[in-house]
């Protein structure tokens, strides 16, 4: 029996990922795997093509896919470590409470 080139679990990962992507890159913990697999599924198939059905290109596709979002999550990441690292962040996130907490007593 012929294994199949499903590309499904890449593509669930890989949007996920981008989904994750504004949890401060947090996505590339999905869509790096994502690219991992099907890297390692195309390879398979290359090395021993009488045991998979069907073509790689979905899953080729899929690989694509997924390491365009983790270059984003990537930069994403690097972005908002440089932010944490400066004290932009908090600084950031203090203006913001301040702000939300004088609507809250205004509408009060």
């Amino acid at each position: 029996m012929k294994k199949s080139l499903k590309p499904t679990l890449t593509y669930v990962l890989s949007i996920l990922g981008l989904l994750c992507c504004c949890i401060g890159g947090l996505g590339v913990l999905l869509s790096g795997p994502a690219a991992l697999i099907a890297h390692n599924k195309i390879k398979a198939a290359q090395l021993d093509p009488d045991a998979y059905e069907g073509t790689t290109k979905a899953l080729e596709t899929a690989k694509i896919i997924a390491i365009i979002i983790t270059v984003i999550n990537a930069l994403y990441l690097i972005l908002t470590i440089y932010q944490i690292s400066t004290g932009d962040f908090m600084e950031e996130f203090q203006r913001e409470y301040q702000k939300a907490m004088e609507e809250m007593q205004q509408t009060t």
